[in-house]
């Protein structure tokens, strides 16, 4: 029965598969085979069917194998219809016999189906397996429940109990019995499992009474658990039959207090076997704690306890058996843990197992038998030292006290000496009294730690668990116990039985002779119990065991003689028979011996020792031995004198108690409390004995079904009418058989089930028709059902007959026409056969299709067709003109009635026009009355106000009285504790009495000397006589208190049906209540589709944000590559001002070298024409280099020319693309203002419904108030209760008082000797009176308890009226004064306002009537105050059920939050994600700028690398030239040489960079178009990307319009219901009562139309603020950008400008080449100036190399920006294609954007017609009004019931309304989330200002940069412009061919300056040269 662990799933084994049950096959097998029950002597019971009947045999077949066999009439049962199959309740088989219950029972175990009902029993069968039906999941399955809800199981059982005890504030028990090893305990533990964790007190409540201390030993719940383990291994065994046998019954209490939590709990035990600890069965074990604690006992605590092996002691029979799945070690340690748990210390966990351990060696200490006497010696006392160590005890007076015991004769005490037999057995019974009483400490001690309360607690759940009936072969005293206790629980529960039989027979109106079955069973208990006579069985035993000399023989000697002739009692059959006496219990005869009844009755003691114990230095034993004075002594088994015997009697008086005495009690108090208490009665049945689950052995379980009182049961239900079904089922599963009995049309139940019994002719015997249901005796439902599948048989074979008649009527007709085919073919082919051959016949054939006349023929046959068709077509159409006329007149007709219906309308129409005006003038009066009555709510709300105040006060009063009817709970409890006493007191003097008549007896032998006395004993006769007289007058008074008793119950019958009515109304509204919870159902799987379809998009958003993070990734690290680029970048600029350092300190040099060059050139002017050949060869190739040069040069301008097409084509696609994004900008601007609107609309509503929801809580309050007042009404019904109880207590003692004068009645009577007989004979009668008195006692309580439930009702009556009358005044006075402020009649008013006062005054004298009337019906009142409390509960349930629905729509609701926020979170990423990518975007065009400056540079630098190679080539050839023009020869030509071979040189390492560039220009293209296949893949991606942001906006655009269309719906449905609530508003306008509540609903919403009207405006005020805002937040947007654009357009320009300068400065420098060129012609002409070019020429060589540097460095520089232009291109790329994607993005939200605005002006216009009609509505109503004010007062109470459904309606409304709060709280995020988009927009523009500003900074820069080498530039011109004038001024000189003279330069310094490089000659310099030249012209002069 252990809770299962595996994965199996639980219901297989809870619920019925009702699809194989329902099965027609198996139903038809039934009907066909007429099945019944066989009795077989293997199966229990075999099914067969029967075959043929013979007198009073029958022959049947069996159905298992079909054999056949001869079977008594009367041994056959019958057997139910399949559809019964494996019911959960047994007392709905319609055959109700032993064979049907034992064939359920099997069929449902074998299903795995352990528990199954059978009325009020729960039947349980132990699996023998875990199965997994005990887990928390199915206790919650279970919570809350009603039993006919659930399948059959314990927590059923243990709910049913606790719901009942929390609702009727009754007491509940929960009964298991059965025999060992069925699942008493287990099913013990799991209904304190379910009570633990169902009432678990710490799940919100403190227990204010629990002392500090005990908080540390855990919750009161866990300690309740771990008590069971405790007492488990003190009280539990292994038998044969069960490895953990509880060997003591226990009924175990738990206290709840109000609330239904825990407060405590208390355990009591009953016939502990103890024998046990002293011998055991062969393979049965002692009590598991002594095992335990030899397995699990450590070292240290061996040594303490004197501990040995197992087998040394002699106590355990069998040594060790183990017990399979079980280590007692592990076990000691959880029992220890439990202790631990229950707050034991550890000396009393010690002193406990000492016990424990003496127990076992008492078994040890041998006796001998001495040699000459009979007398016992102990050879060796080292056990008996050990004994004494543990117990606290002196081993010489131990020994002492054993061998030779002190015993008291007469007055003197003697030593006698004790045989070994007698030691033996003296030792054996301290052993056992020993551990009883441990035992019994135990108990108490657990008691202790789980009583938590210093008063009991307001009401308990008993749960008892007991050994079921026992029948062996031969039964014990032990088994006389346990019988005789489930006989009385038998009793219990057949008079519960009959009491619940009564009651709903009484609630259907049955008429039936009520049965009590309880009586059944009082002879067989009486046997038993019955004090005197005859005395019963325990009664004669005590007797026995008073007398000494008494024996066992003597014992049943005396028993047959009192009791021989009683019908329960039997002797033996045989004297060979071994039993003594049998006992017919109703279980079945019962064979007791007698043997040492009397030993175990007295269980005596050796009373030496046990005050030895008493006196022990051990605290604790001698605790448990503190009752010494209360044992049965030796004295008492020794065989003594009688003045012994007397002299003992008077010293124990009082004392001693024998075993069954005290079992007596125990029982009588368990009796007592149970019938107290509502029983619930659970049987657990063992299957089989050989512990193997899935078997079932059926005999063994018919014993145990017979035993446990099931079959009793069974046999109750068949005396009445044990099958129940309702009108409904019945009609609709039996009407078949009564098909005309019942006419068309509706019909009530009722009714209907009448004709059908009349039609059925059934015997009145047989059924009887309740209110509701219609009852039947056992076995007519299977006969009926036997008669339904027969009529079904019937109509089925008449179905299949007419099925096959026609099938093989139409197969006979196909044949028929097959047949007559088949002979014309015959003919035909017949005839052909004959003409074939035949030379006419041939002719004919080929002449006919020749011949004219044939052809006639077929024309006219063509004719008549065509003829036909046309008259077929005249037809058609003069049928159609003849229906086209016939619409014309109706036409005709509907146009005039139009014009009529026209004229009509125009009329009303002007009618309508004259009420609008009138309703305009009511208007304006209604306002004004409005503004009265708000004032007049305002001054409600202050009494209001003072109401609550007082309400708190009422409280706080109700709170007090509600601690003071705890109080006085309490003192009723202890009342009923003392009346058990009482009772038990009265029995214990009945016993005394007993004893008082065996003594009057023994004084009948001296009756000679009493006749003396016999005159005082007749006047005593006569005071005798007197007081019976007396008590005949008090039984004439109380028959005249049931007569005016009887009258009052006629009364209350009467009151009682009105109630009935009362009870319909409640029936109507929870109906509706459970209509209102199917809708909320309904709501809440809507609700849960809904968030399905939520998380589903949260998963699908989770997956887009993955992939965004992905992104994110992706353009961080290409932000990083970007970064890295850009300082490569900035080191690139570091390295090309380095270089051009360089290129300045080159030309520098070149300079230099050219000036050296010009001295050269002048000093070499004197060449030869050698010299001239060199040089026109050197000129040649020069000028061959030049061509080569040039054309270089021509590629790279072309190659530039394509870069700059190229950029100009980017920068038109970039700014396409901006404008791309303004217009995209303003798209989304717009679709804001929209969505903007749309939340300003969502939020008015959003207000509007709030107000709505403020409205229905102040509702709500209003019904708080309500429930409050009820509450007070309940406290004054537990007063009146607590009243009530005390005069039950007033009856109790005069009920005593007369107990007590029959008693001393009696005890007189005893004394007289002569007239004994007689007296005797009077008491019997006086105790049939009794008797007879007790039964009427049962009438009355029975009579009380109609009456009180007809109170009840009556009180929820005048309730319901006082709360109707309430109701209707607060009606009136509202009413009035709306009338007096509409109509201003106040006179009127105040005459209808005095007769309600009058009215009221009426009420109110009713009310006193009616308070006088609760007065007289007082003691009905209890039934009331508990169907206030279900209906009270109920409310709470509904309300628990409400709060739950409220707590998943608010659980919802965080889901839908949680939801918003990850979008939120979403949205947050993707604008994270946009202002990076307008980052890059900015850095892209920032590195685009850069690009296009550095390619600029770039082609400047090549500009000059050209001019300066040209500039080389120049100065070259006018080298050549200069070297050739000479004629001499001398030291300069090997210098020329030289610097021509350098200069070859360079040409050659200039031609190799040039190369070189040349390769690297390809690579950068290379590069370029990698990057450019790069950048399309980039484009690819983020088209995908923008691919799916589009679809995942398409999904949320579609979700959105899905929750539009939802909205619609609910629109639509709302106005479904509008129009049908006005529909019905015009139907019912006829009656007063619905116009009323119509009025009163239309001005409420009028109302609320008119706030919320203001509310909207208000907001709609706030919306256009908020528009204007945006507007102009717009506006300056516009601006920006505006502002933006014209920078841009500046920064063209400037760009523009640039390009021309550089235009301009290329002019420049060509106009400069071109001078240069001159020059050279220049130095080429001029012979005479060769020193100086020769100068010029070194300096112009040095400027050459300076300049090859630069140009390196430029190319250099070149690689760099090429690099970083590709980059920049990749980025220009990625940025366009997030642009695209960002555009789709706009557009698709702009149209979703329009499709909102659609909604919104639909909605709009919904609201506006919703306004019109309930204007229209308003008017309709107020006219009304007007018409009909006369009426109000007649119609109030239905007002009252119209009003409920309007709340209902209201209701519903406002969970539609919290619907729509929600999705409007859902539209106002998504506007907050717009908001943040705007706001990142708007950040994101102040970005892109800021990088335009960083933008404008760069020009700047570069505009520096600019003018920088403009500066540079100039300076180049004036030097080249100064070299050019000396250049000219040489090539004069030359031309002029004569001496060359400075004159102009002698005066002073000339210098020549060649870009930056200077050449100063000075005068005398010029002066010497000059001489030089001239000189050989001065000579021929002289």
């Amino acid at each position: 029965m252990a809770q299962r662990t595996g994965q199996e799933d639980p219901e297989q084994y809870l619920f019925v598969d009702r699809a194989v049950i329902y099965n027609p096959a198996t139903q038809a097998d039934w009907t066909a085979k007429k099945l019944v029950w066989i009795p077989s002597e293997r199966h229990g019971f075999e099914g067969a069917s029967i075959k043929e009947e013979r007198d009073d045999e029958v022959l049947v077949e069996l159905a298992e194998n079909g054999k056949k066999a001869v079977v008594n009439k009367d041994d056959i049962q019958k057997m139910n219809p399949p559809k019964f199959s494996k019911v959960e309740d047994m007392a709905e088989l319609t055959c109700l016999n032993e064979a049907s219950v034992l064939h359920n029972l099997k069929d449902r175990y074998y299903s795995g189906l352990i528990y199954t009902y059978s009325g009020l029993f729960c039947v349980v069968i132990n699996p023998y397996k875990n199965l997994p039906i005990y887990s928390e999941n199915i206790i919650e399955m279970y919570r809350g429940k009603k039993r006919h809800e659930m399948p059959p199981h314990i927590y059923a059982i243990s709910e049913s109990a606790y719901r009942c005890m929390l609702q009727d504030r009754e007491d509940q028990s929960i009964l298991c019995t059965g025999e060992s090893g069925a699942g008493k305990t287990e099913n013990t533990k799991k209904v304190i499992q379910y009570l633990a964790h169902v009432a678990s007190s710490h799940k919100g409540r403190k227990d204010h009474n629990i002392p500090s201390g005990s908080l540390l030993y855990g919750e009161l719940e866990r300690q309740l658990l771990q008590a069971n383990p405790i007492l488990e291994s003190f009280g539990n065994a292994k038998t044969v039959k069960n490895d953990n046998s509880s060997r003591f019954g226990k009924f175990i209490r738990i206290n709840f207090d109000v609330t239904g939590y825990i407060v405590g709990a208390n355990i009591e035990t009953y016939l502990l076997e103890k024998s046990r600890a002293v011998r055991q069965a062969k393979d049965e074990r002692t009590f598991h704690i002594f095992y335990q604690l030899l397995a699990g006992a450590g070292e240290h605590l061996k040594a303490d306890l004197l501990l040995e092996g197992f087998n040394s002691y002699r106590f355990l029979s069998n040594g060790y058996i183990p017990i399979p799945g079980q280590q007692d070690k592990d076990n000691f340690q959880e029992t220890m843990e439990a202790m631990h748990i229950m707050g034991f210390s550890h000396d009393e966990i010690l002193a406990m197992l000492k016990v424990v351990s003496s127990v076992l060696q008492f078994g040890n200490i041998s006796f001998k038998k001495e040699r000459n006497t009979d007398q016992a010696s102990m050879p060796e006392n080292t056990v008996a030292q050990k004994l004494c160590h543990l117990l606290g005890m002196n081993v010489m007076e131990f020994t002492r006290a054993i061998l030779t015991p002190r015993i008291k004769v007469g007055r003197d005490y003697v030593q006698k000496a004790q045989t070994k037999e007698q030691a033996d057995f003296a030792v054996e019974a301290l052993a056992k009294a020993t551990y009883e009483r441990l035992f019994r400490w135990l108990v108490h001690r657990i008691n202790k730690a789980l009583d938590r309360t210093k008063r009991q607690g307001a009401s308990f759940i008993g749960i008892l668990d007991i050994a079921g009936f026992e029948i062996f072969e031969l039964n014990s005293f032990e088994q006389l116990c346990i019988n005789y206790t489930n006989e009385k629980l038998q009793q219990l529960f057949n008079h519960t039985m009959f009491i619940l039989e009564q009651e709903e027979y009484q609630r259907e109106g049955i008429e039936w002779n009520f049965i009590d079955f309880g009586l059944d069973l009082q002879p067989c208990i009486d046997l038993i119990e019955r004090p005197a006579n005859p005395p019963g069985v325990l009664a004669l035993l005590d007797e026995e065991c008073w007398f000494p000399k008494a024996t066992d023989k003597t014992f049943v000697e005396k028993l047959v003689q009192e009791q021989g002739t009683h019908s329960k009692f039997q002797k033996p059959r045989q004297l060979k028979d071994k039993a003594d006496f049998c006992i017919i219990h109703y279980a079945g005869r019962v064979d007791y011996k007698a043997d040492e009844w009397l030993m175990k009755n007295m269980d005596p003691l050796n009373d030496n020792v046990a005050t030895l114990l008493h006196q022990s230095s051990d605290k604790f034993i001698a605790e448990l031995w503190k009752d010494v004075d209360r044992i049965v002594g030796l004295d008492q088994v020794t065989g003594m004198t009688e003045t012994a015997f007397g002299s003992a009697y008077k010293t124990k008086k009082g004392m001693f108690r024998t075993v069954g005495q005290l079992y007596k009690e125990s029982l009588t108090k368990l009796m007592a409390t149970l019938r107290n208490t509502n029983p619930n009665f659970v049987r657990c049945i063992i299957p089989n004995h050989e512990k193997r689950a899935g078997k079932l052995d059926p005999h063994l379980v018919l014993d145990q079904l017979r035993c446990n009182g099931v079959l009793e049961g069974i046999r109750i239900c068949r005396q009445g009418f044990p099958n129940r079904i309702v009108f409904q089922e019945f009609r609709q599963r039996y009407e078949i058989l009564t098909p005309n009995a019942i006419p068309k049309g509706f019909m009530d139940g009722k009714q209907a089930c009448e004709r059908m019994i009349r039609a059925l002719e059934l015997d009145p015997n047989l059924y009887r028709i309740g209110q509701s249901k219609i009852f039947f005796r056992a076995g007519v439902l299977a006969h009926l059902e036997e008669e339904r599948d027969l009529k079904i048989t019937d109509i089925i074979i008449f179905f299949q007959a007419v099925c096959r008649g026609y099938l093989a009527r139409k197969a006979f007709a196909k044949k028929q026409q097959q047949l007559s085919a088949l002979k014309v073919l015959q003919r035909n082919c017949a005839a052909y056969l004959k003409l074939r051959h035949w030379q006419w016949w041939r002719v004919f054939t080929k002449v006919k299709p020749l011949l004219q006349v044939t052809r006639q023929e077929e024309e006219l046959q063509a004719k008549d067709e065509e003829l036909v068709k046309v008259r077929e077509k005249q037809w058609k159409v003069e049928a159609e003109l003849e229906e086209m006329e016939r619409k014309h007149q109706q036409l005709l007709e509907e146009k005039n009635i139009l014009a009529e219906q026209l004229q009509a309308e125009t009329e009303l129409f002007a009618e309508a026009e004259e009420m609008r005006a009138r309703l305009a003038a009511k208007k304006q009066e209604l306002e004004e009355i409005l503004h009265d009555l708000e004032s007049r709510v305002e001054e409600e709300e202050e009494r209001n106000q003072v109401l609550q105040n007082e309400k708190k006060k009422m409280q706080g009063h109700i709170q007090d009285l509600e601690e003071q009817l705890d109080e006085e709970e309490g003192a009723r409890q202890k009342l009923q504790l003392e009346k058990v006493t009482a009772e038990a007191k009265i029995k214990k003097m009945e016993e005394e009495i007993l004893l008082l008549e065996d003594q009057n007896s023994k004084f009948l032998k001296e009756k000679k000397l009493m006749e003396d006395r016999i005159a005082e004993c007749t006047s005593q006769l006569a005071e005798e006589e007197e007081k019976a007289k007396n008590l005949a007058k008090l039984k004439n008074k109380q028959e005249m208190m049931i007569t005016d008793l009887e009258e009052r119950l006629k009364k209350e019958e009467k009151t009682r049906q009105e109630l009935e009515k009362a009870k319909r109304k409640l029936d109507g509204e929870t109906t509706d209540l459970q209509d209102q919870i199917a809708e909320l159902q309904a709501q809440i799987e809507e609700l849960k589709i809904q968030l399905a379809k939520k998380e589903e998009e949260l998963q699908a958003a989770l997956a887009r944000g993955d992939d965004e993070a992905v992104q994110k990734n992706n353009a961080l690290k290409l932000i990083r590559e970007l970064q890295a680029q850009i300082s490569e970048l900035l080191e690139d600029l570091e390295s090309e001002k380095a270089s051009r350092n360089k290129a300045d300190k080159q030309k520098r040099d070149l300079s230099e070298e050219l000036e050296a060059l010009k001295t050269e050139l002048e000093d070499t002017l004197d060449t030869t024409a050698a010299q001239q050949e060199l040089r026109t060869k050197r000129e040649q190739e020069v000028a061959e280099l030049k061509k080569a040069l040039e054309e270089e040069t021509k590629n790279h301008e072309a190659q530039i020319q394509d870069i700059r097409q190229r950029h100009a084509t980017a920068l038109e696609e970039l700014s396409e693309q901006l404008e791309q994004a303004k217009r995209f900008k303003a798209n989304l601007e717009k679709n804001r203002q929209c969505l903007e609107t749309d939340n300003k609309e969502l939020a008015c509503e959003v207000k509007v419904l709030q107000q709505v929801r403020s409205e229905s809580e102040h509702k709500r309050k209003k019904l708080d108030g309500l429930v409050q007042e009820l509450q007070t009404k309940v406290a004054e019904g537990e007063r009146l209760r607590a009243e009530l109880a005390e005069k039950g207590n007033k009856l109790q003692n005069e009920l005593d008082n007369v107990s007590s004068l029959l008693e001393e009645a009696e005890k007189k009577g005893i004394k007289f000797a002569k007239d004994a007989a007689s007296l005797e004979s009077q008491l019997q009668d006086t105790q049939e009176l009794l008797q007879e008195e007790t039964r009427q006692k049962l009438n009355l309580s029975s009579r009380i308890r109609q009456l009180e439930e007809e109170k009840n009702n009556l009180q929820e009556q005048q309730e319901e009226e006082e709360e109707a009358r309430k109701n209707l005044e607060k009606q009136v006075v509202a009413l009035q004064s709306q009338l007096a402020d509409a109509k201003k009649k106040v006179d009127d008013d105040l005459g209808t306002i005095e007769g309600l006062e009058e009215s009221k005054k009426k009420l109110f004298k009713d009310m006193e009537i009616l308070s006088q009337r609760l007065e007289e019906k007082a003691m009905a009142y209890d039934k009331l105050e508990k169907t206030k409390n279900r209906l009270q509960q109920e409310l709470d349930d509904l309300m628990v059920d409400l709060d739950h629905q409220r707590q998943i729509v608010s659980n919802l609701e965080k889901k839908q939050k949680k939801f918003d926020q990850m979008l939120a979170e979403e949205k947050n990423i993707s604008a994270r994600y946009a202002e990076e990518r307008d980052r890059a975007e900015a850095e892209a065009r920032e590195k685009e700028t850069k690009a296009l400056s550095l390619a600029r540079a770039l082609e400047e630098a090549l500009e000059a690398k050209e001019e300066f190679e040209r500039q080389n080539k120049q100065l070259r050839t006018d080298m050549e030239d200069l070297m050739s023009s000479k004629d001499d020869v001398g030291k300069n030509v090997h210098e020329l040489e030289k610097s021509k071979r350098t200069l070859e040189q360079q040409v050659e390492e200039m031609r190799t960079q040039l190369e070189e560039l040349e390769d690297e220009l390809q690579a950068t293209e290379d590069a370029k178009l990698r990057l450019e296949v790069n950048m399309q893949a980039m484009k690819a991606q983020f088209e995908r990307d923008l691919q799916a942001r589009d679809e995942q906006n398409e999904e949320k655009k579609r979700l959105l319009v899905k929750q539009v269309r939802e909205l619609e719906a609910e629109l639509e449905d709302e106005r479904k219901q509008r129009a049908l609530a006005v529909a019905s508003k015009k139907k019912m306008e006829a009656d007063l009562k619905d116009l009323e509540a119509q009025i009163e609903a239309a001005n409420k919403a009028r109302d609320e139309a008119i706030k919320q009207l203001r509310k909207l405006q208000a907001q709609m005020k706030d919306y256009q603020r908020e528009l204007e805002e945006a507007r102009a937040s717009r506006d300056e947007i516009f601006a920006q950008s505006k502002e933006n654009e014209k920078k841009l357009k500046s920064l063209e320009a400037e760009i523009l400008q640039l390009h021309e300068e550089l235009a301009a400065s290329e002019r420049a420098r060509r106009h400069a080449e071109q001078e240069r060129d001159d020059l050279a012609d220049e130095i080429a002409n001029s012979a005479s100036g060769k020193s100086a070019l020769l100068d010029e020429k070194r300096r112009l060589e040095t400027r050459i190399a300076q300049l090859e540097e630069e140009l390196e460095e430029e190319q250099s520089n070149m690689e760099l920006l090429n690099d970083r232009f590709r980059k920049t291109t990749l980025q220009v790329d990625t940025l366009n294609s997030e642009l695209a994607t960002e555009r789709s993005a706009a557009q698709k939200s702009e149209n979703a954007r329009q499709q909102l605005e659609r909604h919104n002006k639909e909605l709009k216009a919904k609201l506006q017609e919703l306004e019109g009609s309930a204007k229209s509505k308003f008017k309709a109503t107020i006219s009304a009004l007007e018409a009909k004010i006369g009426q109000l007062e007649e119609q109030l109470e239905q007002e009252a019931k119209e009003r409920a459904a309007a709340n209902k309606l209201v209701r519903r409304t406002e969970k539609k309304l919290k619907e729509v709060f929600m999705q409007v709280e859902d539209e106002r995020r998504h506007a907050d989330q717009y908001k943040e988009q705007m706001e990142k927009a708007n950040a994101r523009m102040k970005q892109l200002k800021r990088q335009l500003e960083e933008a404008e900074e760069e020009a700047t820069r570069a505009n520096a940069s600019r003018r920088k080498l403009q500066r540079e530039l100039d300076d180049a011109t004036e030097a080249s412009e100064g070299l050019s004038r000396e250049v000219s001024s040489l090539r004069n000189r030359l031309r002029r061919g004569g001496p060359i003279t400075f004159s102009s330069s002698r005066s002073g310094r000339r210098q020549l300056h060649i870009e930056g490089a200077s050449l100063e000659l000075s005068d005398d310099d010029a002066e010497s040269k000059g001489s030089d030249i001239n000189e050989p012209q001065v000579a021929p002069t002289e």
